[in-house]
């Protein structure tokens, strides 16, 4: 079953010079799938999570997320729908320096004026599944990067979203730290069967994913699939990243961690 829908999406943005970010994109996540989308830079990947937000609108065609046609809803549906079907992973973080890690997770529930009991079941074991209950009453600035970002993705987990959408969640942090968010995200989409769809110019990061979706030019350009070893599917991402152009670095001798 599909819950995210792309179907002939474009956008084109207006200006002295017309620029067409997305064009007649489409393709479906089915629930539970945790998928990266890579492309090189200026390929439509910001723009692509931008529309399935609903922070931009796209110029035509159609997005369904879990049925529900978000560029169809007027402000306080989509302001609930957002709240409620979607979670958001930064990488930049985006919390917020004066409320405390418990703080920064609750408030979605906050926002849904949630019962405090409800509230405090949800932290416990959200905060649980990350490890990190010992800096609930911390602050950002008292923890690491990658303590920021299990924070961020414990804020996105904590209303039990349909669908989790992560911007490069792991281009701030160090390759340990990554690791552990990659696998964290794993285990939430195994155990929880949360759909994950992550934009990332990292070929390690998206060989944690079960497919990889590569646009080129705001179109679809080619995907593939895991396969049992997972080094076989980093070789097969690093082919079409080469195939891709652009500055993809040089991964060809990385072997995986």
């Amino acid at each position: 079953m599909s819950i995210l829908k792309i179907d002939e999406v474009t956008k084109v943005y207006e200006g002295k010079v017309t620029h067409r970010a997305l064009n007649q994109l489409s393709f479906e996540v089915e629930k539970g799938e945790f998928l990266a989308v890579m492309g090189p830079s200026g390929s439509g990947k910001t723009t692509l999570l931008n529309v399935v937000s609903t922070i931009d609108t796209p110029t035509s065609g159609e997005i369904t997320v879990d049925g529900i046609k978000p560029h169809e809803l007027n402000k306080n549906e989509l302001a609930y729908f957002r709240r409620r079907q979607l979670g958001f992973v930064f990488q930049d973080f985006n919390l917020l320096q004066m409320l405390t890690v418990e703080e920064n997770m609750v408030l979605p529930l906050t926002l849904d004026n949630m019962d405090v009991e409800l509230m405090e079941e949800r932290v416990q074991s959200v905060s649980k599944q990350l490890g990190i209950q010992s800096i609930l009453e911390k602050r950002p600035n008292e923890i690491s990067g990658g303590q920021a970002q299990k924070t961020a993705i414990g804020r996105a987990l904590i209303h039990k979203p349909s669908l989790i959408l992560a911007d490069e969640p792991t281009g701030n942090l160090d390759s340990n730290s990554s690791r552990d968010v990659l696998e964290l995200l794993g285990r939430i989409n195994k155990k929880e069967g949360t759909t994950i769809v992550m934009v990332t110019h990292d070929p390690i990061a998206a060989s944690y994913c079960d497919r990889v979706l590569f646009i080129k030019d705001g179109e679809y350009f080619n995907e593939i699939y895991k396969d049992d070893h997972r080094q076989t599917f980093f070789q097969g991402i690093l082919n079409v990243l080469s195939l891709l152009g652009g500055h993809v670095g040089d991964f060809s001798t990385v072997r995986l961690p």
